[in-house]
């Protein structure tokens, strides 16, 4: 090698005669050492517990070399070499989610020249097969309640711990110090262990017993299994673990003797120390009104990994309930959380009603940036200061009143629906304010821009080509990427096979084999399927991209904060569609029917090179689109299709198209000769856009009385009673109006008064 030519300590840089950019393998001008010194590696994720051991790929080590891996700059862990000279490492214990750097030395730490990144995962978004198994969940965390006894069992995948025999160790989690100061701190440590030398065969029971009043106070953890070849408690060592839980079957004799009365002294505590600290709920978002709403609204909320209606959850702690949402944002000062459940009619579950109701969380389940502290470590403070509560209130006690004192459901009152606006087919639009047009311009656009946040979306056109393989005069949306203010840039694409969507983060390829949830920076990324992408950003905006029959469908979802701040392709945001089509100099199409005038409008809003957030990482794109005109003028459109009445097509895109937007079906149909693509443009017109739901708020029962019903919403009957001995005065039956009130008079229930 020449000097300048390795990439030694140069991992992302493009060089003078090679490259150590993530686009280099496709470009085919990688330096000769790229996949030395930038590493890949497998698997590329695991636990925030720590104890992953992981390979380096295409790399070759020495035998002799002493391996350091160095996670975020500062935690070390022992790697090793193995009999085919490839590196591993152990991940260490992290307090915080989501990709962090990964910097490998082989001088025992001396210098640190190959670099790449360690997916660190939340425990409740890891796969299950990748932890230890506790068999009947509810005796774990129940033990020691009235009738709750007997032996516990756990399991294990054997070739997750690489022993003959291995040692159960239990682990703690506690906080300590002054809430929200700087002393504020969590504990993880090494409790003590249940068994040792236990053969390595995925299976181990036994029969708890109170711990000594040193461990006792630890009331959540978790099990480790590990080679029983390492100390008690060895940190960073390869090792598998169960889900945190609490510690309920190793909690104190007095436990055991009376639960229901130590956990109402440990509840009142509770509510003693919550009347100190600050009031979160005040800066919490609203939860959606309905089911639907919830689920539509991605870019503010998410599936609760508890209770998943798709997944058949149990929905532990919240009976009752068939799905649950969390926000996805933790509040801007205090961290905290809101979740949102919802019961099979839809309606949304509240705690004055039921204990399965929504409840907010002083501690994000999930963790906010920049973690390593209490409330925003991942899981941990979750636990310690909404879920151990839970137990103590809830659960182990009948005292749920000085729980939902402090943790009361949001009524939906102030939430706000999300504005969408759609790209679709070949391509078609609909605005934010609902106007719909077709734009099948050639080239790279921006799709939507809010200078209020610092949003870009850009997306990417080119050729539809028919299914007889001939070039078709219009185009498909091929490529997205967006960014918010200075978070990472993602980009979903088309594969080459166009039958997937690839997901770039910063231009380097992530795939989604291990995880389908990543915490990035300033964005978060959702991906279940290959089929399947959706992007969220602190804002509270979220992008779903769904591949439709060789094209990206992409909806843009805005919170009401954004309001007059958009502009673009999807339009101003301002509830006044005459607006929408202006282009990027400022002049208003005054006639959005007239396509010639609409594509000048959409050539308009063609992006630069110096302002581009796409990969350029092929020959191709970079003829095409790089180094070519970002508006292709010399392509010009169809912009209407001559019906020949004896085309087949033109009876079966009559039969398929029909209802509003039926153009768009039937255009797209007779251009590519392709019922698959008119009814993905169907598809896509079907998409529902949810207004805003009209809430009177909760109803109480009158005072020694009753009421049937726990909807809330536009057109609920509630049905108020009274107890024998009372007599009602006042509307029996109370309607939820347009105006947001309840209909008739208060409801009371008075003794030896007659009705009236």
């Amino acid at each position: 090698l020449n000097a300048g030519q390795s990439c030694e300590g140069r991992c992302g840089d493009k060089l003078e005669s090679c490259s150590c950019h993530a686009t280099c393998a496709s470009l085919r001008n990688c330096c000769v050492d790229y996949t030395e010194y930038c590493i890949d590696i497998t698997p590329y994720s695991g636990t925030i517990f720590g104890g992953t051991d992981f390979v380096v790929l295409n790399a070759h080590f020495n035998q002799s070399s002493q391996i350091i891996c160095r996670f975020n700059y500062d935690i070390h862990t022992v790697g090793y070499v193995d009999a085919d000279s490839r590196c591993h490492c152990i991940s260490p214990l992290l307090y915080e989610s989501g990709w962090v750097p990964l910097q490998i030395s082989t001088d025992n730490g001396t210098n640190f020249s190959r670099r790449g990144t360690w997916l660190s995962v939340h425990p409740g978004k890891l796969d299950p097969s990748l932890k230890a198994t506790i068999i009947n969940s509810t005796q774990w965390q129940y033990y020691g309640t009235p009738n709750v006894g007997g032996k516990l069992r756990m399991t294990w995948n054997t070739s997750q711990v690489g022993a003959q025999k291995v040692n159960i160790e239990v682990w703690g989690y506690m906080e300590k110090g002054d809430p929200y100061s700087d002393s504020w701190q969590g504990n993880w440590e090494y409790l003590y262990s249940i068994g040792r030398d236990i053969p390595n065969n995925g299976d181990f029971s036994f029969l708890p017993k109170p711990a000594e009043k040193t461990f006792s106070d630890w009331e959540l953890g978790c099990l480790r299994v590990s080679s029983s070849s390492h100390p008690d408690g060895a940190w960073n060592v390869h090792a598998v673990w169960t889900e945190d839980h609490v510690l309920a079957w190793h909690l104190e004799e007095n436990f055991r003797l009376d639960s229901a009365a130590w956990a109402l002294n440990k509840c009142i505590a509770w509510d003693q120390l919550e009347e100190k600290l600050p009031d979160f709920l005040t800066e919490i978002i609203d939860c959606p009104c309905t089911l639907a709403q919830a689920r539509a609204d991605t870019g503010r909320f998410h599936t609760d990994y508890g209770c998943d209606i798709e997944k058949e959850s149990v929905c532990t702690y919240h009976p009752g309930s068939v799905h649950c949402v969390r926000a996805i944002q933790a509040s801007p000062n205090y961290a905290a959380g809101q979740q949102c459940c919802y019961d099979h009619t839809g309606a949304q579950v509240l705690t004055d009603d039921s204990i399965g109701g929504s409840t907010p969380d002083r501690a994000h389940d999930w963790g906010s940036p920049p973690f390593l502290k209490p409330p925003r470590v991942p899981g941990f403070s979750h636990w310690i200061y909404d879920v151990l509560s839970f137990y103590y209130c809830c659960l182990w006690s009948d005292n749920c009143h000085y729980y939902f004192k402090r943790r009361p459901s949001s009524d939906c009152r102030t939430y706000q629906a999300p504005k969408a606006g759609v790209v679709f087919g070949d391509p078609h639009f609909i605005t934010f304010d609902g106007v719909s047009y077709s734009f099948n311009g050639k080239g790279e656009y921006t799709i939507m821009v809010s200078e209020s946040n610092e949003l870009i979306i850009q997306g990417r056109t080119e050729p539809v080509i028919s299914t007889n393989g001939t070039t078709v005069k219009a185009t498909k949306l091929s490529a997205v990427a967006m960014r918010e203010g200075t978070s990472d840039i993602i980009e979903v694409r088309l594969s080459k096979s166009q039958d997937q969507l690839q997901v770039l983060w910063n231009q380097m390829l992530l795939t989604f084999s291990e995880q389908s949830w990543m915490d990035l920076k300033g964005v978060f990324v959702f991906s279940p399927a290959t089929t399947n992408v959706t992007v969220m950003f602190p804002s509270g905006v979220g992008i779903e991209l769904r591949l439709r029959v060789g094209t990206i469908s992409t909806t843009v979802l805005l919170p009401e904060a954004l309001k007059g701040s958009t502009s673009g392709l999807l339009g101003k945001m301002n509830d006044d569609p005459k607006d929408d089509l202006v282009t990027s100099d400022g002049h208003t199409v005054s006639d959005q029917d007239n396509a010639e005038e609409v594509f000048k409008f959409g050539a308009s809003w063609s992006i630069a090179n110096e302002s581009t957030l796409f990969t350029y990482d092929s020959e191709h794109l970079l003829n095409t689109y790089f180094h070519a005109p970002k508006h292709d003028a010399s392509f010009r459109p169809v912009f209407s299709i001559p019906e020949d009445p004896h085309d087949p097509f033109v009876v079966q895109a009559s039969e398929l198209c029909s209802g509003k937007g039926s153009q768009y079906c039937r255009y797209d149909t007779l251009i590519t000769h392709s019922l698959e693509m008119g009814n993905a443009t169907k598809v896509s017109l079907s998409h529902i856009l949810l207004s805003s739901v009209v809430s009177c708020g909760w109803l109480a029962p009158p005072t020694n009385g009753k009421k049937e019903g726990t909807r809330y919403t536009l057109g609920a009957v509630l049905v108020l009673s009274c107890d024998s001995g009372y007599l009602l005065s006042g509307s029996k039956k109370r309607t939820c109006q347009e105006t947001g009130q309840w209909s008739g008079e208060i409801t009371t229930c008075k003794a030896g008064m007659e009705y009236r």
